[in-house]
């Protein structure tokens, strides 16, 4: 068993320059943007833009079910507006297209925000809904779901929000989580404790389940328990402390997933792998 680590890389100039960008930060796993993440619509992958990236993927020693696309900020399943809903709805299905286009089995996306305008349960329910719908105009894609700090009026800052939405997507094997570390920090669930860390993941186990964990996204975080900030740190200069990335990188249960850099200083992360590694 062993850990998959890189970074959110960047992708300027096509997708093909985030492998290049990865493995120059001794990566073996990565994020990318597949699209402009602040525009609702983007032009379509060239067809030898999706073959450059598979072969180099290959090339360069790669696996696909270690690279995490992540979805545009600006989609909001749980929007109770209609025109942003029906945006977001095609904003979706076309970065799950490119996953699939580009050979890669996971679309990371934070799943939505209810704007005080309808309740919680109904929000988590339009998200399934929409996830289904995706998962209908797709093959070999696993909608992953990003717990969130809890900002404002976002859902899925507590594992209980996920659990809701997993229960509502019809194909359970297409359907997954990633857990970031500085959200569920500020989310409210204190990492920074042996005690804490075990207590968090026992509560994801039982709520949610270790089955449904597809990736994770390794941050410090500047704020502490329970702050809904969703500001990250660098590794060890947050509230989050050394020894809890050791208890994480001497944990079995992620290993195997793609563990997904986005701490704020990208000189340091060829640094942060290292250190990571040498835990």
């Amino acid at each position: 068993m062993t850990k998959f680590i890189g970074a959110h890389v960047s992708a300027s100039g096509g997708v093909c320059n985030a492998i290049l960008n990865a493995e120059a930060i001794g990566a073996n796993a990565f994020a990318l943007f597949t699209r402009n993440q602040r525009s609702w619509v983007s032009k379509p992958l060239a067809n030898d833009e999706i073959e450059c990236f598979k072969a180099l993927l290959a090339e360069r020693g790669f696996e696909t079910q270690y690279v995490l696309p992540h979805d545009s900020y600006l989609i909001n399943l749980g929007s109770p507006d209609e025109e942003t809903l029906q945006k977001s709805r095609a904003a979706f299905l076309d970065e799950m297209h490119r996953a699939q286009q580009l050979g890669l089995q996971l679309m990371n996306f934070h799943p939505g925000s209810h704007l005080n305008r309808v309740s919680e349960e109904e929000c988590l329910d339009q998200i399934a809904r929409e996830i289904n719908s995706a998962l209908a105009q797709t093959q070999g894609v696993t909608a992953v779901i990003e717990n969130t700090a809890g900002q404002g009026t976002n859902m899925g800052h507590k594992f209980e929000h996920i659990a809701r939405i997993i229960a509502g997507v019809d194909d359970k094997s297409r359907v997954g989580v990633c857990i970031d570390t500085c959200h569920t920090m500020a989310a409210g669930y204190d990492l920074s404790t042996e005690m804490g860390y075990n207590f968090c993941m026992d509560e994801f186990e039982r709520v949610v389940g270790f089955g449904y964990l597809r990736a994770v996204h390794l941050n410090d975080s500047k704020k502490g328990t329970g702050s809904h900030v969703d500001r990250h740190e660098s590794l060890g200069d947050g509230t989050l402390g050394k020894e809890f990335f050791v208890r994480f990188m001497h944990d079995e249960r992620f290993d195997n997933i793609p563990i997904i850099l986005e701490t704020p200083d990208p000189m340091r992360w060829a640094d942060e792998i290292k250190w990571l590694r040498s835990l």
